[in-house]
Formats: C-alpha cells, structure tokens, sequence
C-alpha cells in the first residue's frame, strides 16, 4: 500500500486497522466490521474510507487528494488476498458499496450490491457459480436496480413495475419463480429504463461502477430523507458518511443460501431468546425491504443447523463483548456463515429499561451505566396510555409487534397525504405494503405504522422503534391497495379517511377508534403496583433504575401546579415541592367578574372592595396547596398576566356597543367599560402592564396575595403542618421593584405571623434579559431566583411565542438556524448564557442563594442536563413531565461524576 506509506491524509483503513471505538472515523459500520474482524469472525475481507474523505468531498464537491490512489491501492490487497479482480470475465470479484454514519440511520443513505458485473462478468459469475445462471442474472439485475436508482436517479418504481410486469406474464407474485430466461429479459428491460433515464448506457467498466458509487453514498449524507432524519434524531449534520467496500457473498445461490438479521434479545420488549428473520435465497436488502415475508430466525435450526448453531455462539460473544443488545446482519452462501454487520441495536423504550436491568443482573455493567443507558424521552413513551381493551374490540388482523404504543387514527396511505393531514391536526395510521426511506416524512407525520409485509427487521419496524412510533408490521392478512387508496381484510374494506387502531405489542389491527387506560409505569407512579410484587419485568425495571437515579441525582425536582389535585399527583410522580404556583390560574372562571373589577377601578373603595372579596377565596386556594405539600416548599408567584387575558376584548367590546346603540339600548355601563379598556389598552401586552409592574400600579394587589399566602401557612401550622410557602415576585427588571415589594410584603408576614411562627421566604422571577445582566444587586434583595426561561427566551430572541411557532419556526427548522425550538429545550449559548451569568454573580453576592428553573425547560432532558451543570439547585415541571426530570437529573450526576449532596 505505498501511498500510506508516503505522508499523505491516511483516508482508507483496511477492516484489520481498525477498532469499534473509531466510530468519528470509520462510521458505525465500519468500525464494528473492524471489531469484528479482529475478534476472529468471518467477515468478508473489505476496507473502509473515512468519515473525513466524505467531509473533504462534501465541501468541495471533488475527492479530496490521495484518496483514489489509497483506494487503488486497497483494492488491489483485497484482489490479491481474494486470488480475483474486480469484474474479472472468468471469475468476477464482486463487491458491495454501503454507507456508515457514526450514529446509526437505517435506510437513510444509499447501498449498491453486487458492483463489478456487466454483460460478461456475467456468464464468468454463472459458472463459479455451478452453472447456476438464475443466480447470476438475479445478481445483475439488482446491481442494475440499485445502481440505477442510487447513483443516477432513476426513480425506482419504474423497475419495481417492470418486475411486477415480468412476474404477471409468468402467471406468479413470487420472484423466486422467475427462471434465468426471465431474468435476462428483465436485465434487458432494466437497462432500456436506465439509458431512458440517464441517456447513456449501463456503464460496463467496474472500476467507473465502483467509484460513481462511492461519490453517490457520499452525497446522500445530504439526500433530503437522511437530513430529515437526521432532524428527527438531532444528529450533527457535519458528521458525514463513512465508505464500506466489503466483498460480496451470496444469498441467493440457492435453497442453501440465504440472509438474515438477529438480535440478542428482543427489541420489542427486552425478553432474552432468540429473535430475527430470516430469508432463503435472498440478498440481504429483501430482509429489510420487506419485499417477502421471513421465517423467524428459530427455522434456521431446520434449514442449517450448523450455520444455526455457529450463529448463536457469535451472537452470544458479540453481546458480552458489546455488553449490550447486538443487532446483527448475516449471510449463509451454500452453507457457510458470513457475518455483514453488528451495531448496538436499536430498541423500544420499553427494551431500553428492560435489558438495562438484565445486564446488570449479569454483571455486565453497573446501575449507573444502566442509568446512562435509557432516557427521559423513552420514560416519557411508557407514560403514554395503552388500549382498553374488551369483548366489544375483536382484531381484523394480527402482524407482528414491531414498535410498542397505541395508536388511534385516519387511513392513509401516501405520505404526502399523512404529512398534509397532520398539518390540519388529524391523528393518522400510515398503511403501507411495506415502508422504504421516501417514507421518513410520512412516518414522522403520522402516529403510527401498519405494513402487510416485513418483520421486526423491516425497514418500517427498525424506524418506527428509533422514532417511538408504533408499529405493527407483516400484517399479511390485509390486502393493501395504494392507488385505490384502500384495504381489505377479513372480507371487509377501508378506505382512505376511516379510522383504524393498532397495537404495536401485540400487533393486532382494530377498525375505528379503540379507548385507551393508563400505562402500567403511571400507575406505578401514581403508586397503585408495587414493584416489589407484581410479575412486570417493565414496571421492576423502571422502580430500579428511578431509586438509583433519585440515589445519585443532586439536582432536586419541584412542579408546577396551581391546584391541591395538581399538586397531590406530583407528588405521587416524586416532586420535592412546588417550583411554580400561578395565582393569575385562580382569578378565573367565577372569579373574572372580581378581577375586572378591581383592574378598572377608578376610585379606592371600589378597588378595596375587590381586594376584600378576592382576599379569602385566594387564602382558602394556598390552604389546599399547602395541605397537599405539607413539609415541602412551595413557591407561589404573584399575578403574573397580561391584563387582557382578564379584560373583554377591545375590538369585540366597540362592536357590541356598536351594535346596542344602533338598537336605542341603554349602554351606559358597557360605554363606561369600553373606556376604560381602551385607556389601558397594549399593543404588545405581554412586554406591558403586568408581573410587578402592575402590583405596584395597583395599591393592595399584590399586599392582598402576600397576606393569602401568609394566612393560609399559619392556618397549616396551627393545624400541626409544615408549610414552607416562597414568595416570587414576577418580572422584576430592576432591584428598586423587589426591594419596593419586599419591603411592603415584609411588613404583613410579620404582622400575620405573630400568633404563629412560619419562615417565608421572598425571591424574584429572573425572566427579563436585564434581571440576568444585574443578578448580583438583585440577589442582594431576594433569597432565591427562579429562572422563568419561557419569557426569558421571548425577550432573549426577541420573538412571541404564540406568533411565531406557527409563523416561521418550521422553516428555521428546515433550514437548520434552529436544531430544536428554543422554547422546547434552552439555548445554551444565549439563554443559557443568561441563565449561567445571573446564577454566578446572583451566588457572589449572596452565598447560598437557592437557584431553581420554573419554565418548561424544566422538564425536557436535554435541559435538565445543562441546569445540573450550571449549578442550579432544583428544576420544576408539570406532573407528568417529574418522573422524566427526576431520570434525566440522576443521569446528569453520573455522567458528570456528582452525586447526591441535597
């Protein structure tokens, strides 16, 4: 290999230079057939370019320097070791192009098998193969297909018609029946769509087949479905794509061939056993298109018992070297056992917490890599709800359970139509013969999957578990017709627009609508199955691995809950108190009428009235609160609205009394009304008259929720509770406003705590951009801060929420300015900025002040991660989002080396 012996950018690695630990550079694929190489297991020699020559490439649409000469260079090792030459007219050395990304994206990017035939490599292939020529020209006509439809575009349905066209005159819809004759007919039919197509013919040098293939899987790390994916899964788009040359091996040779994937234990459900598919004289893209139903992988013990039995060693060594669940590809060729890939397998989210739990009972790993090993957002995909199920639901049809959930919705049956359905807000089921990659759209779009072919390895039940959408696959009852837009099963027929439900555990199809009941890991939560003494391995798994986080966690984990009921079923989910309690929730309903009159009072008995009337009902509120978090913390916020939210709308208030004048009515009161909304009227409400700005326009509002809070806690007390109330005085942007608020609230907590000691603390909201930048003079007035990152992220970009999620974020997101919304998981480098700058300098002035996040990023787990790491000291979230937060903070800790030190 002399140009790695020059000083040249070492490109291309022979599968024996590398490890499983190169995955930046050789990809996932590459490194693993590196690792498995070097563990002594037949893999069929190959080499790999490197992630870094698809960089090089991508960036200047050329092959970077040196990279043809060290892929010439392996070649000819891989021609000498092999004793062949690639497209050799005797004895063809064929081989297959595949890409592999250091994250795992199946289906995303391209394959081309069989690289190096042509119209007389051909015959040579026909007669290293025994004469088999069905064999050969199947071989050519594939490579024609995928080469065809990989590297020039040619749209793939045209050869998947001309198939179909050839199994129709031979009267099958088996391409199995497909003799040698019709093969090269269909060699003959494929090569007229490509020069149609492409308006040159097959290229016949295999060296051009090789490298035009090599330039195509580059490319299509930029295909529109890989960055789709990419999207979905928040893969970084510079990574790039790795280049795998491996020397084919065949399937399709014959009954005695064939090809197949495994896992070492179930993904659906983490069960221990042995599952896969497997497919007889088959190349391996058949398994995961799902062009024919497999067999399950136990067959193989009927149809090869030694390749069976060769298999279940290597999987076996695999896992315990991996010490994970192993996804495996392999090839038997007459007989003898190939293996073409092994990567951690993807899984359920139900999977994830079950195998972690098995591999530590092993001793394969340790809690706190079981802890590292799922997710908030797998935990957040058990809490969903799962079908109620009775005598009045009877299946149509039974698949296999490819990806867990329920699922409920509209046929469709294009994904062009799934993606234009949910835009309008509609749940749908895409229904498929089988899924292929111009799919990912649709998939995303809809709720879930249902395919009449393919198994747990086709490419829709692979997807659809990476994604957490439920999946039913290979449902092969149903008789599925895409340009009629229906299907049949059981002798009855749906059509586009009906509702269907499907269960992606136990793979049955429902027609219309089916209820749904809590999932078994809520009711855990909410404490009515005992962990200790059920027989759920799910549920057994997830109170483990939840005590070990709630073990090594630092950060704390409040809720948001304005409610005693919201408050009693956080605290059944595990919440340490309450992070966020909006009074402005319990001036609704009945109790509007009081709030609008207090807003436009004019004179100070009128609005004194209000406040007598408003002052019990909040005081009977914060009693309840308090009983249901008796011994906890509970920060109440003060009103926090903008007044519109509480005030007739201006431009529905002039029409009505519009019209009532009109009708001679007597409008006194609404005229007095109108002008009174008109004089506070906002055009931008929200950077308006609200938070402490309005408590201190309006005299007594925010003394009268103060004096609630104080009265409700020393009731508590006197009846033997613990209440731990926090005051948070909302929208501060300057220390004069807290101190001016403080200093009036100060003097009411301690006229009301007279008869009865109660600590009450008093602490800001840091929303305001300002807030952040003078955290430390603010901090010389409050006890504690709480980051409300909602508005700190409107005011930080500059942009309203209600406005502009719906008004242009989808096109940031298209273009990749955003990765994810900001308001969905925080901006590190701007908001997070703010967030990190007023937690410091608000801790250097006052040593030991509680900082706490009170916004929606406190539950999403990425955001967990970087409030664990900036040093806060607790998050707080909606109910159902605490047992997540709770997960994601102990996963924090270990990935950070902390632990519990509350």
């Amino acid at each position: 290999m002399a140009a790695q012996e020059t000083d040249e950018h070492k490109y291309v690695y022979d599968f024996s230079e590398g490890n499983k630990d190169l995955k930046d550079l050789l990809g996932g694929k590459g490194a693993n057939l590196a690792e498995m190489t070097n563990l002594g297991l037949p893999v069929p020699p190959g080499f790999t370019i490197t992630t870094e020559a698809c960089q090089a490439y991508l960036a200047t649409g050329r092959e970077p320097d040196g990279l043809a000469g060290q892929i010439e260079a392996h070649l000819e090792a891989l021609e000498r070791a092999m004793g062949k030459h690639l497209g050799d007219p005797r004895d063809p050395l064929l081989v297959s192009v595949r890409s592999g990304a250091k994250f795992s994206m199946p289906g995303m990017m391209e394959t081309v098998l069989n690289v190096g035939l042509n119209d007389q490599s051909v015959v040579g292939l026909s007669a290293q193969a025994g004469g088999n020529d069905r064999f050969a020209w199947d071989s050519y006509r594939r490579l024609i297909q995928m080469f065809g439809k990989t590297v020039c575009e040619v749209p793939g349905e045209e050869f998947e018609h001309a198939l179909d066209e050839a199994k129709a005159a031979k009267g099958t819809s088996n391409d199995l029946d497909l003799d040698a004759d019709d093969l090269r007919g269909l060699v003959d039919a494929y090569k007229k769509i490509f020069a149609k197509h492409t308006g040159r013919e097959f290229p016949q040098q295999p060296r051009e087949q090789l490298d035009l293939a090599i330039r195509a899987v580059f490319e299509s790390w930029n295909a529109e479905r890989a960055v789709l994916y990419r999207r979905q899964e928040r893969i970084p788009a510079d990574l790039g794509t790795a280049v795998n040359v491996v020397t084919m091996v065949f399937g399709n040779l014959g009954p005695d061939s064939g090809t197949g994937v495994a896992f070492t234990r179930d993904p659906g459900s983490g069960a221990q056993g042995i599952y896969g598919d497997y497919l007889a004289n088959a190349q391996g893209e058949d398994v995961v298109a799902g062009i024919r139903n497999t067999v399950p992988l136990q067959e193989l013990e009927q149809l090869d018992k030694s390749s069976y039995d060769e298999l279940l060693g290597i999987m076996a060594r695999l896992e315990e070297h991996y010490r994970d669940l192993c996804d495996i590809e392999f090839t038997i060729e007459r007989g003898k056992l190939w293996m073409l890939q092994t990567r951690v397998g993807k899984r359920t989210a139900a999977a994830a917490f079950v195998i972690a739990g098995q591999l530590v009972d092993e001793g394969l790993i340790d809690l706190d890599e079981a802890l590292h090993r799922v997710n908030g957002a797998q935990l957040a995909q058990l809490m969903f709800p799962r079908f109620q199920l009775d005598h009045e639901f009877e299946a149509v049809a039974t698949g296999i359970g490819a990806s867990p959930g329920a699922a409920s919705g509209t046929v469709v049956f294009t994904s062009a139509r799934a993606v234009e359905l949910a835009a309008e807000g509609k749940s749908v089921i895409l229904v498929r013969r089988e899924t292929n990659p111009d799919d990912l759209n649709g998939m995303i779009a809809a709720q879930g999957i249902l395919t009449s072919r393919g198994g747990k390895t086709s490419h829709a039940a692979v997807v659809a578990r990476g994604m957490g959408k439920t999946c039913v696959s290979g449902a092969d009852a149903i008789e599925v017709n895409v340009p009629a837009k229906r299907f049949t099963v059981a002798g009855q027929t749906v059509h586009e627009g009906d509702v269907v439900s499907i269960d992606g555990t136990t793979g049955k199809v429902y027609l219309g609508e089916v209820p749904v009941m809590p999932s078994e890991v809520v009711q855990y939560f909410e404490g009515s199955l005992d962990p200790e003494h059920i027989d759920n391995a799910l549920v057994r798994a997830v109170h483990r691995i939840m005590t070990h986080a709630d073990g090594k966690r630092r950060l704390a984990v409040r809720t948001n809950a304005d409610t005693g009921a919201d408050a009693a079923r956080a605290r059944r989910f595990g919440a340490e108190g309450i992070g966020l309690c909006r009074t402005e929730h319990m001036f609704l309903g009945d109790r509007r009428e009081l709030v609008e009159r207090l807003i436009l009072a004019r004179a100070a008995d009128e609005r004194e009235a209000a406040l007598e009337a408003l002052l019990p009902l909040q005081r009977d509120d914060f009693v309840e609160i308090f009983r249901e978090m008796d011994g906890l913390p509970v920060t109440v916020r003060l009103i926090d609205p903008p007044l519109h939210e509480f005030l007739p709308p201006l431009e529905q208030l002039a029409v009505n009394v519009a019209v009532a004048q009109e009708r001679g009515e007597d409008v006194a009161k609404e005229e007095a009304l109108l002008a009174a909304v008109r004089r506070m009227h906002e055009e931008n409400p929200m950077l308006g008259l609200r938070g402490v700005r309005l408590g201190l326009v309006i005299p007594g509002l925010f003394a009268m929720q103060v004096r609630a809070i104080v009265e409700a806690a020393v009731e508590c007390a006197k009846r033997g509770g613990d209440p731990k109330p926090e005051i948070m005085v909302p929208l501060v942007g300057a220390v004069q406003e807290l101190e001016t608020v403080r200093a009036e609230a100060e003097k009411i907590i301690e006229e009301v705590t007279r008869e009865k000691a109660v600590e009450v603390l008093i602490g800001t909201m840091i929303e305001v951009p300002r807030a952040a930048l003078t955290a430390g003079q603010i901090a010389e007035a409050a006890q504690f801060f709480s980051f409300g990152t909602n508005d700190l992220t409107q005011m930080g970009w500059g942009f309203s929420r209600d406005d502009v999620e719906g008004a242009f974020f989808w096109r940031y997101l298209e273009l990749g300015i955003f990765g994810i919304s900001p308001f969905e998981s925080i901006d590190r480098d701007g908001v997070g900025r703010l967030v990190r700058i007023a937690a410091e300098e608000g801790r250097a002035a006052r040593p030991g002040l509680k900082l706490g996040v009170c916004g929606e990023h406190g539950g999403d787990p990425d955001s967990v991660h970087f409030f664990h790491e900036v040093g806060l000291d607790y998050v707080s979230c909606s109910p159902f989002r605490v047992p997540v937060a709770r997960l994601e903070a102990g996963r924090a800790a270990v990935e950070t080396g902390g632990s519990d030190s509350r």
